[in-house]
């Protein structure tokens, strides 16, 4: 569900209560009601985020010789993270490798090398940057997946920045290079 049918899902829940309460509030202007109901919807929005966050999640022991390996070659986790109000994706970049976890207790887990990636682009509409959030999506050289969209990523702009940076660092270390056609 994208986060603006949440939050008007969430509008019309605070409107019923408000019904079902019997409070009056006609005194308020209906300018005002609405600025009211939305102010509060999006601080249940942050709020119900900021609780996602402190939900344990099940790591299966395959991750924990995955993270062991990494170290044998010197991959170094970049920023990790997970769509706004997601429990069920889960997103990893390092200097090498873009990881994307999709599931809760069955996990689809779906790896881009940094080196494989051909463009990468930032997206934010008005609703995202009202709440600071975009998504980037990757087109790669992977023949079996070649579009990634990481959603709805807090900060969107600055993790933009570094898998861009990551990017351009994997490709200098095995010595691949830009041409464009003309």
């Amino acid at each position: 569900m994208s986060i603006d049918a949440t939050r008007t899902q969430i509008i019309a829940r605070i409107w019923q209560a408000v019904a079902q309460s019997s409070v009056d509030l006609s005194s308020l202007p209906q300018e005002q009601q609405d600025k009211l109901v939305s102010k509060i919807a999006d601080q249940m929005i942050f709020t119900l985020n900021e609780l996602l966050d402190d939900v344990p999640r099940p790591s299966p022991a395959q991750d924990d010789k995955s993270e062991k390996k990494a170290d044998e070659f010197q991959e170094e986790i970049l920023w990790k993270g997970r769509p706004f109000l997601s429990l069920v994706e889960n997103y990893t970049i390092t200097n090498e490798r873009l990881k994307i976890v999709r599931g809760l207790f069955a996990q689809d887990v779906e790896y881009l090398e940094l080196v494989r990636v051909q463009d990468i682009d930032l997206s934010r509409s008005i609703t995202d940057r009202m709440f600071n959030l975009g998504d980037i999506d990757i087109r790669g050289a992977d023949l079996s997946n070649a579009q990634f969209t990481l959603r709805n990523i807090s900060d969107a702009e600055a993790v933009y920045e570094l898998l861009r940076r990551a990017w351009l660092e994997a490709r200098k270390r095995y010595g691949l290079q830009f041409r464009e056609q003309m």
